[in-house]
C-alpha cells in the first residue's frame, strides 16, 4: 500500500473509533496519525537493513507524539493510539489488524534476552490505558486488557484481563472491542471485598444467634434451684 492508501486507511480507522473527531482534517492533527505515518516509513527502511536511518525517523516521530514503535515492530491494518501519550511497542512486538491501544500502554520485554522477547496481540485487541503487556506470549485475539493491568502470560481469545498481575474474569464477550470499545470492565479486588464482607455479615449473623441461644441456656439454669439438681446422700454410717 502506497502514502496515499496508508493516509486514507488511517482517517477511516480514527474516524470510525473516536467520536471526537467532527472532520476528515483533524485526522493529520492526531498522535496516532502521525506516528503511524513514521512508523511505516521507518519500519520499510528496517526491512531492508537501514538501521540507522529507520531509528532516526522512529525517533522523529516519538518526539512529535510521545509515542514509540520500534522500527522493527510487525503492525497489522487498522491499529489506532487513542491520545498515545507514553505508548512503547517493542522490537519484536507482532500486532494484529484493528487493534486500539490507550495511552500509556507498554508492549514490553522482561530481559536482555535476544530473539523473540515482545508480545504477540492477535486481531481485534483492546488495550486499556496503563497497562503492561510483558513478555514473550500472545494476547488472544477479541480480547480486552483492563486499565492499569500487569500482564505476563498467555490469554485466551476471548478474554478479559485485569488486576496486577493480570488475570481472566470474563471469557468470549458477543461483541468485538473494536465495535464497542467498552473501557467498563470487571474489578476483582472490588468483588473479592465484597464476597469478604458478606461472608463477614453471615458470621456475624450466626455469632449473634449464638450468644442469644446462650443466653437463652443460661437462663433457663438460673430458674431451675440446686436442689432440684442435686442428690441427698442417704447411707448409713460406717
Amino acid at each position: 500500500m502506497g502514502m496515499i492508501g496508508n493516509i486514507r486507511e488511517e482517517i477511516q480507522i480514527i474516524k470510525e473509533r473516536d467520536p471526537a473527531i467532527h472532520s476528515s482534517m483533524e485526522v493529520f492533527l492526531y498522535p496516532s496519525f502521525k506516528v503511524m505515518m513514521h512508523y511505516r516509513i521507518a519500519h520499510k527502511l528496517y526491512t531492508r537493513g537501514h538501521f540507522f536511518l529507520a531509528r532516526y525517523i522512529s525517533q522523529r516521530g516519538v518526539r512529535k507524539t510521545g509515542i514509540e514503535i520500534h522500527p522493527g515492530a510487525r503492525i497489522g491494518k487498522g491499529l489506532f493510539i487513542d491520545h498515545g501519550n507514553g505508548v512503547i511497542i517493542g522490537e519484536t512486538a507482532v500486532i494484529g489488524d484493528n487493534v486500539t491501544i490507550y495511552q500509556g500502554v507498554t508492549l514490553g520485554g522482561t530481559g536482555k534476552e535476544h530473539g523473540k522477547r515482545h508480545p504477540t496481540v492477535e486481531d481485534n485487541v483492546m488495550i486499556s490505558a496503563g497497562a503492561k503487556v510483558l513478555g514473550s506470549f500472545t494476547i488472544g485475539a477479541n480480547s480486552k486488557i483492563g486499565a492499569g493491568s500487569v500482564v505476563l502470560s498467555e490469554v485466551p481469545p476471548g478474554s478479559t484481563v485485569v488486576g496486577v498481575p493480570g488475570r481472566v474474569v470474563k471469557r468470549n464477550d458477543q461483541a468485538l472491542p473494536r465495535e464497542d470499545l467498552n473501557q467498563a470492565l470487571p474489578d476483582p479486588v472490588r468483588e473479592d471485598i465484597t464476597g469478604l464482607m458478606r461472608a463477614n455479615t453471615e458470621l456475624t449473623n450466626r455469632l449473634l444467634a449464638l450468644e442469644r441461644e446462650v443466653r437463652r441456656l443460661q437462663g433457663r439454669e438460673e430458674k431451675i434451684k440446686p436442689e432440684d439438681t442435686t442428690v441427698a446422700f442417704r447411707g448409713q454410717g460406717i
